[in-house]
């Protein structure tokens, strides 16, 4: 009973992950092919990435690193910035469009997690609920986490991209030059706990932020029910 006791929770688990994951990836991509299509480029869409398939957006290896380092990769979306109006400006955009998605995501899903987390309290820790929750409860912090790694100034992260915006062209130009090198690297300071150090200084204020956002909605919700 205990061994599949074990066996039953850790499929969950996974499933909730793989779900979160999927949901995460696919809402980030598609922001960006989304506001690329909206500021004059359809390359994203005659690709076929205009899209909210999650498998249109899934590269297998990135999807593992996620999973099992920590961290990963979604095919990048095509994106041909000559047909932009302001290169440098619609770029910035396009990338900040990502994690934008993730932080929107990450805010409705504790709109819906809160609510639904007294109810499963209430209805004694119903198993269909249970699930539901944990689902919202990890969606919230995967998209959190996703945004700010995203957004952290190092290519190819789209932070990367949105630095371009506050360096000289020519400095950005040869920046771009070690963009291949970027994965690597931070694959490299992913397994020594550098990256995972660099990054729990960053998502620590951010996490503690959207509890306090949490609470308060918990009190809110708690008066309109009376109470656990």
């Amino acid at each position: 009973m205990g061994i599949l006791s074990f066996g039953v929770g850790t499929l969950v688990m996974w499933l909730q992950r793989f779900i979160v994951l999927f949901t995460a990836i696919t809402v980030h991509e598609y922001a960006h092919g989304y506001v690329a299509y909206k500021l004059g480029d359809p390359t994203a869409k005659a690709a076929g990435r205009l899209t909210l398939n999650p498998l249109s957006h899934l590269d297998p290896i990135g999807a593992v690193c996620m999973v099992l380092v920590g961290f990963g990769w979604a095919k990048p979306v095509p994106i041909n910035p000559f047909y932009f109006r302001n290169r440098k400006r619609d770029t910035a955009l396009v990338s900040l469009a990502g994690p934008a998605a993730n932080i929107v995501l990450a805010f409705l899903s504790t709109i819906v997690y809160v609510p639904l987390a007294v109810l499963y309290f209430k209805s004694g820790y119903n198993g269909i609920l249970g699930f539901i929750v944990g689902t919202l409860q990890s969606l919230v912090s995967l998209n959190i986490g996703f945004a700010v790694f995203n957004l952290i100034p190092f290519p190819p992260l789209d932070g990367g991209k949105i630095l371009g915006v506050l360096l000289p062209a020519d400095t950005y130009m040869k920046l771009l030059q070690y963009e291949r090198f970027g994965f690597p690297i931070l694959i490299i300071l992913s397994l020594t706990g550098i990256l995972g150090r660099i990054l729990n200084v960053i998502i620590t204020p951010v996490y503690n932020l959207w509890s306090m956002f949490a609470n308060s909605l918990l009190d809110v919700v708690l008066r309109l029910t009376g109470g656990i």
